[in-house]
Parts: C-alpha cells; sequence; structure tokens
C-alpha cells in the first residue's frame, strides 16, 4: 500500500473528509468530525495511526511486528501501523475499517 492507495481507501469511507490540522506533514482523516487515521507523509516506510479496541490493539502488537504504540498518540487506544510489506494490504485495510467503525459509531 502507498499513500494515494491509502488515501483514496479512506476517502471511499461514507462521510470521510481529509484536512492539514497539525501542518503539512501530516493527513487527517476524520468522520463525523473525529479521526480515524494519521499519516505522516514524511515517513519511509509508510507509517499510520489507527484507532482500536484496547484489548485488540494489544493483541495486535504482539502478533504483528509492523504494529507499534500510537506514536504521539494514547496509546491504549491508537496503534501506528508500519507499512514494511509483512501484512497484506486487505489486513491493512481491515486495521482502517476497525478505526473508521469505532469512530462512527460515537
Amino acid at each position: 500500500m502507498n499513500i494515494e492507495t491509502l488515501r483514496e481507501y479512506c476517502l471511499s469511507k461514507p462521510g470521510a473528509e481529509e484536512s492539514f490540522p497539525f501542518g503539512g506533514d501530516a493527513l487527517v482523516f476524520k468522520v463525523k468530525n473525529k479521526i480515524f487515521l494519521l499519516v505522516g507523509l514524511d515517513s519511509a516506510p509508510l507509517q499510520f495511526n489507527v484507532k482500536c479496541n484496547p484489548d485488540r490493539a494489544l493483541e495486535l502488537r504482539e502478533n504483528y511486528s509492523c504494529v507499534i504504540p500510537g506514536y504521539h498518540m494514547n496509546k491504549k487506544h491508537w496503534n501506528t501501523i508500519i507499512v514494511d510489506g509483512s501484512v497484506s494490504d486487505q489486513l491493512l485495510k481491515e486495521w482502517i475499517d476497525d478505526s473508521y467503525q469505532l469512530v462512527k459509531g460515537k
């Protein structure tokens, strides 16, 4: 997955909007005015933060080396995903979907 694929996928979600509230280096995707994904535009490899159920967040960190506690976020509720090719795009999309649903449901 690259930044354009990530952007297109996030914007395909109903009600999703993009913005740069933290400056030009961090692209933010929101639904209902709440963040569901943040991505740093200068990171290599690509990395993004997604919201996650706290128990699931720990489980993902234990099982996938590309999942770490959310960088600059509440580490209980957010994971940083490093897009290093170790997991499929389909799994990345599932994690994005989970974040979107958690935020949209509030």
